[in-house]
């Protein structure tokens, strides 16, 4: 409790005390602008006088010519110093958070996205990738052996278990795999 407190009536009073000296100053900056315009244009531009014949009217060509050369060589050299003291800000900002060291990384939020609609983001609309890894695997022919192909042609197994029954269906198993 050590500050003592202003009454809003005398911070009224300051305020407005502020904004009329604030107030006063642009008002003072605003006519020394219009003063120093003035008097560069004087500097600048000298009020023309209308050439008689046609020899004086091409010396004032010339004359204008000149002085818009002259104008645009100092408007070209302004805007080259500007750009080149926008990249030293630049590299000096670069330079001042080098020093500085640590950089605060932004929090990061987790997006659901499927691997298609990522590609699509990363390469851009054009581009149409399709994440389907079943088309871009090799298709292998299978070589069908005679023996699978033989119990595939079987069919009924209850066929094949009477053919099997007795001596004689033992006996032919042993004759055809010998």
């Amino acid at each position: 409790m050590s500050e003592k407190k202003m009454s809003s009536s005398r911070k009224h009073h300051l305020k407005s005390l502020m904004l009329s000296i604030a107030k006063g100053l642009l008002e003072e900056e605003e006519r020394e602008q219009e003063e120093e315009r003035t008097r560069y244009m004087a500097e600048s531009c000298p009020p023309v006088s209308m050439p008689r014949s046609m020899q004086e009217l091409l010396e004032l060509c010339r004359e204008i010519h000149h002085k818009i050369d002259v104008i645009d060589e100092e408007r070209y050299d302004l805007d080259m110093k500007v750009n080149k003291s926008d990249k030293e800000i630049d590299d000096l900002k670069i330079k001042v958070q080098d020093q500085m060291g640590k950089f605060k990384k932004p929090v990061l939020i987790q997006v659901r996205m499927s691997a298609d609609a990522m590609l699509k983001a990363l390469l851009g609309s054009k581009h149409t990738v399709n994440m389907e890894l079943r088309a871009n695997l090799k298709q292998v022919k299978k070589e069908v052996k005679e023996e699978d192909k033989e119990l595939r042609d079987v069919g009924d197994w209850r066929k094949n278990i009477e053919d099997k029954a007795g001596m004689d269906g033992r006996k032919k198993m042993f004759e055809t795999e010998a």
